[in-house]
């Protein structure tokens, strides 16, 4: 995810930002998200950002669903969760058994069962430090951050609220097949990052 220089700072007493005020926000194409009272805003991903978070839906997303284990979804989403009000994650996986979790006005209220961020190489701390410390507290089980430049996948797991961060903490490179801790899950890491011919 692509974080513009804006990021506001309300990380003291001025930490005031809540859902409510996230609905008030124009739809202007850029992503807002709140973390602990934090707001930050990301402009629109880029086209190879996008093209990655093709190849999650592609390779992870539809097996997914076509083997009937849930659905996937993607940015832009408000997910609402704890010390999340909301995030707005490339990609996520639900069970079928957590599609509940899908309110009537289009948010997802609670924790998703995998979350998947594409590494912005202008601002990677939001996605390594920010969001993986705010997905900790919240409880995601499961926690992937693809880096398009090292073409690498890490994986994150078993949530330690208290200590706002992982547990378990694996590294799969380009060479390998990435198997999920928590998912029925096997995808190659290549494929993840193999772009459309022509596109560099």
């Amino acid at each position: 995810m692509t974080v513009s220089a804006i990021e506001y700072q309300l990380r003291s007493s001025e930490a005031t930002w809540t859902y409510a005020r996230w609905e008030q926000l124009p739809d202007d194409g850029n992503r807002y998200e709140v973390i602990d009272g934090v707001l930050y805003m990301t402009t629109a991903p880029s086209s190879h950002h996008q093209l990655i978070n093709s190849r999650l839906v592609l390779h992870v997303g539809a097996p997914w669903e076509s083997a009937g284990h849930g659905i996937f979804l993607y940015a832009p989403i408000g997910v609402i969760m704890p010390g999340c009000d909301p995030v707005q994650p490339d990609f996520l996986l639900l069970r079928s058994e957590n599609l509940s979790l899908l309110a009537a006005d289009g948010r997802l209220r609670g924790v998703p069962d995998l979350i998947a961020e594409v590494l912005s190489p202008s601002n990677p701390e939001h996605d390594l430090l920010t969001k993986r410390a705010a997905y900790a507290r919240a409880g995601v089980p499961e926690y992937w951050v693809l880096d398009p430049e090292a073409r690498r996948v890490l994986v994150l797991s078993q949530p330690e609220p208290a200590s706002a961060d992982f547990a378990a903490v694996q590294t799969f490179a380009l060479d390998a097949t990435l198997s999920s801790p928590t998912l029925p899950i096997q995808v190659s890491v290549a494929a993840l990052f193999q772009l459309p011919p022509g596109v560099e």
